[in-house]
């Protein structure tokens, strides 16, 4: 058991007497639990619409994790965050036995990817303990490191790279490129807060710009590979890849093609471009006030795949029935929530809560971006979830963790210290 103050039984018992008391009250952010309510709730209902015709039980279940959810977002909300930098370590280690442990035999295996360990109740996804454990472990070392100028920080620099590319690398073996898409932005903004040399983000700028000339070459040798050799995109996935220097999978190259130009690898809609044409195609018929709420064509039909409406999908489903109004409400939600985030970690302590804050940040501004982004086509289907609004358990109680540790920061914020 652990041995620090914070974690003795009585220890917890007075925090909960003290959150109870007025100024305790008065020491609590309201603002973000609104907002977690809000899109849990409005989730819930469209979780259920999703899967009306079949009468599947998913809105059950997601109760069931938000309780659990809240649970762990109470506890950490009232416990002090700077815990957190002694058990850091630990919590980073373990995500990393988890890692190992979904790539293992024990991991289970879903449409062609391993990313869950099935623990009986529910499916453990090991990726979203790793972007937890990730964001304390930078935002430590970071806290405890001198960083300014580009040469006295390559010693902090090299550890921030070590500790986020081995769950990087480890996440992208599953594969699970959405998850990893999160890494380098967070990593980026907590090294920008921290204040290091813009020479740094220049340089990066340009790997970045070579990297992404290099995928374009890659992408326009997979498509010329196929057309030469009369293959099929959907039916020969993986004659690519065979023999391809970048450790990329076909299935993703087709993934990027589809946002780029679907009538190329799918030109009759009937392929990979299905969710995406389904999609958009749901947002666009749902017009200012949408079909009303169990009565959307794409998702009560099947059109939008029932394995996807609930979940990566969910902001389609949303759109398709309540309409612009509903879609730009749910994104509003999530803007007051973004920017209360980045409020809180203004108002931090010290540079450990800052830093935390603002990674939690950009880790939600992310998934809101892409997942928003690719139901209306301005973004790759990456399979990245909408925070409290999407299904799942293993997203869902990461959410409430980030959220706990931010009400932790904004309830020992600098001005009761």
């Amino acid at each position: 058991m652990p041995t620090g103050s914070n974690a003795h039984p009585v220890r917890i018992y007075d925090n909960y007497r003290r959150f109870l008391t007025q100024q305790d009250r008065y020491r609590t952010d309201w603002i973000n639990p609104i907002c977690i309510l809000l899109l849990f709730i409005t989730g819930d209902f469209f979780i259920y619409s999703a899967q009306y015709f079949i009468g599947a039980n998913y809105w059950i279940k997601q109760i069931v994790f938000m309780a659990i959810g809240g649970t762990v977002y109470w506890g950490l909300s009232i416990t002090d965050y700077k815990k957190l930098l002694e058990y850091g370590h630990f919590i980073y280690g373990l995500s990393l036995v988890l890692l190992l442990i979904v790539l293992s035999p024990l991991g289970e295996a879903r449409d062609g990817a391993q990313r869950w360990i099935d623990l009986g109740i529910i499916s453990l996804q090991p990726s979203e303990v790793a972007k937890i454990s990730a964001l304390i472990m930078v935002a430590s070392i970071l806290a405890r490191s001198k960083v300014s100028t580009l040469g006295n920080s390559l010693r902090p620099l090299f550890w921030v790279t070590l500790t986020s590319f081995v769950p990087f690398f480890l996440i992208f073996l599953q594969p699970d490129l959405g998850s990893g898409l999160i890494f380098p932005p967070m990593v980026f903004a907590l090294l920008y807060t921290s204040r290091l040399s813009i020479r740094f983000f220049l340089v990066v700028l340009g790997a970045f710009v070579l990297m992404l000339s290099l995928v374009a070459i890659d992408l326009t040798g997979y498509y010329e590979y196929y057309k030469e050799r009369d293959l099929d995109f959907n039916r020969d996935k993986g004659a690519y890849e065979e023999h391809d220097l970048l450790p990329m999978h076909d299935y993703q190259r087709i993934r990027i093609m589809t946002f780029i130009s679907p009538e190329s690898i799918d030109p009759t809609g009937t392929g990979d471009s299905w969710n995406y044409r389904q999609s958009v195609q749901a947002v666009g018929t749902g017009g200012l006030t949408g079909k009303g709420w169990t009565k959307g064509d794409q998702a009560q039909l099947g059109y939008l795949p029932r394995s996807v409406a609930h979940n990566d999908f969910i902001f389609a489903v949303l759109a398709e029935e309540k309409g612009f109004l509903g879609g730009i409400s749910v994104v509003g939600i999530y803007a007051i929530m973004i920017f209360n985030t980045l409020r809180t970690a203004g108002i931090a302590r010290d540079r450990f809560g800052t830093l935390l804050a603002t990674g939690i940040a950009v880790i939600f501004m992310i998934h809101v971006f892409i997942n928003v982004g690719m139901t209306i086509g301005l973004t790759p289907i990456t399979g990245l979830p909408l925070p409290f609004l999407s299904y799942g358990g293993s997203f869902l109680l990461s959410s409430c963790v980030f959220q706990g540790i931010v009400q932790s920061v904004h309830r020992h914020r600098r001005e009761f210290v």
